[in-house]
């Protein structure tokens, strides 16, 4: 929906509030025209309904908002003496226009300064639970959110089993665009595997103000661009159209801003011209075939080299491994030889973006491609538009046709195209095992999640035994910075402690 739609239909809600409302305000000591104006009238029901005015601050957050109307429509019936479960249930199930019923058609009086406390133990209960789901949506949409690392894309700097958060707030938390959903899930329902949103309405992209911009080779959680699987790892062929904040989220390193020119050489990035400098905890790795004399290699010396991924060929293996890790493999009396498996230049690879054959890359000889900036202007033609097609047509909204070898950009012949929004490339630091920007390009600003910060727990689902299953070195360590990740558990537990034993020592003493 545009911005005009919404304002109409704001106003239509504001019409329908009044006409089932105004005489309820009469009979509340207020006038029935202040039923019928926007924000006041909210205020006026907050008053109504004994109720704090700040309560009109949730009403208008998507999702939150969902759990705040049948509140607000249950609170409005109580405040009129309708206090029956029968009441609290249609006023649900009405979605609000059991109002109506007691606006033109039920005998109720205004209960002034009514009990704010519940009947029974279950009323409280729901409240509570309520008040609990709200405070924890707007943490997980606002400022920080829960999130699980699914695939080795960067493996050594991440591992599958890190549980993260991810702060909204950095880069300036993205408000909602999907207006129905279910609160603190993603695209899919748990256990019953239902999506767990409708697609219409959809409320147009805005972003809270961040407190710094997306620096290049920091990891970013984004919506996957290319997504339109049922839900997160399905491979099915039953495809959807998904709305930006319902894609599946990735993590990858953005190691190309907006401005950029990217290519890389034999598997090592190049920005603008100059082989980029990773972070020291960045350990990008690169599938390598390792030659034995005739000997396997055992377990203790693939954990020796730190091998987390890879295939025995019987007369040779295959291994992930960083640079130094190679090097060192190849000190080995047992090896024979370790060489790094590079696509050589000019092979044409179909899944690597743009998809041409005017651009014979592959996942290791790649580009040079330039990366959009908001407000640049690129010369379009039939050999740059398969870059910028999915940008144009896709990402900012515009009708775009082909005629023999002219462009047209909304009905007009176009020669240029400028951009409206930044863009992004990330890619993984496993190389060779990452599904990132070399198969479906460009990130959009406006599919930006966040930024991972801390690391809260992490599960290795093949260490033996509780004790060597949670990989206790990475608990309450962060994502960023340099040098070893340096684990605050301890620390943690020892103030959680000092506040219980103070809570405990405050009690004793009071009751004394």
């Amino acid at each position: 929906m545009t911005m005009t739609q919404w304002f109409i239909f704001f106003l239509l809600i504001q019409v329908i509030h009044f006409l089932g409302t105004w005489k309820l305000y009469k009979k509340a000591g207020r006038k029935s025209w202040e039923a019928i104006i926007p924000i006041y009238n909210a205020v006026v029901l907050m008053r109504i309904i004994n109720r704090p005015v700040w309560w009109i601050f949730l009403l208008f957050i998507p999702i939150i908002n969902l759990l705040m109307f049948p509140v607000v429509w249950v609170e409005t019936s109580r405040s009129f003496g309708k206090n029956k479960s029968i009441d609290t249930i249609l006023a649900i199930v009405l979605l609000g226009f059991y109002n109506f019923y007691l606006n033109y058609f039920a005998k109720v009086s205004y209960v002034e300064n009514r009990s704010l406390k519940t009947r029974t133990e279950w009323g409280e209960w729901v409240s509570s639970i309520i008040f609990a789901i709200v405070a924890a949506t707007l943490v997980h949409t606002y400022f920080m959110q829960p999130y699980t690392i699914p695939t080795s894309s960067l493996e050594k700097t991440l591992l599958v089993g890190d549980f993260l958060f991810v702060s909204k707030f950095h880069y300036g938390a993205r408000t909602p665009m999907t207006v129905v959903a279910a609160p603190m899930v993603h695209d899919t329902l748990p256990l019953i595997k239902l999506r767990s949103y409708l697609k219409k309405p959809q409320l147009p992209y805005f972003r809270l103000p961040g407190f710094e911009d997306i620096k290049r080779n920091e990891i970013v959680v984004f919506n996957w661009p290319a997504d339109t699987v049922r839900f997160f790892r399905d491979h099915s062929k039953i495809h959807v159209d998904k709305p930006i904040d319902k894609k599946s989220n990735y993590v990858k390193r953005c190691v190309g801003i907006p401005g950029d020119t990217l290519e890389i050489k034999n598997g090592y990035i190049f920005i603008n011209g100059k082989q980029t400098v990773l972070p020291d905890r960045a350990k990008p790795q690169y599938i390598n075939k390792v030659v034995t004399d005739g000997q396997q290699l055992s377990t203790a010396t693939l954990k020796r080299y730190n091998v987390t991924e890879g295939r025995n060929f019987g007369s040779y293996y295959t291994l992930n491994l960083t640079d130094k890790n190679a090097k060192r493999l190849a000190n080995n009396p047992l090896i024979k030889s370790v060489t790094k498996q590079i696509t050589p230049k000019g092979t044409y690879d179909k899944s690597i973006f743009p998809h041409s054959p005017l651009y014979p890359w592959s996942v290791d000889n790649y580009g040079p491609i330039y990366i959009p900036e908001a407000g640049k202007t690129v010369a379009l033609n039939l050999k740059t538009l398969p870059f910028y097609k999915r940008i144009i047509k896709v990402y900012e909204h515009n009708n775009l046709t082909v005629n023999g070898n002219k462009i047209y950009i909304n009905g007009k012949l176009a020669n240029t195209y400028t951009f409206k929004q930044n863009y992004y490339w990330m890619m993984g630091d496993n190389r060779d095992n990452s599904e990132d920007a070399r198969y479906w390009g460009y990130v959009p600003y406006d599919h930006v999640v966040g930024k991972p910060v801390f690391i809260w727990f992490s599960w290795d689902t093949n260490g033996k035994g509780l004790a060597n299953k949670i990989r206790w070195k990475r608990v309450f360590t962060t994502v960023n910075g340099s040098g070893e990740p340096v684990s605050y558990l301890y620390p943690f537990l020892g103030v959680l402690a000092l506040w219980f034993g103070i809570s405990y020592y405050r009690k004793r003493k009071k009751s004394a």
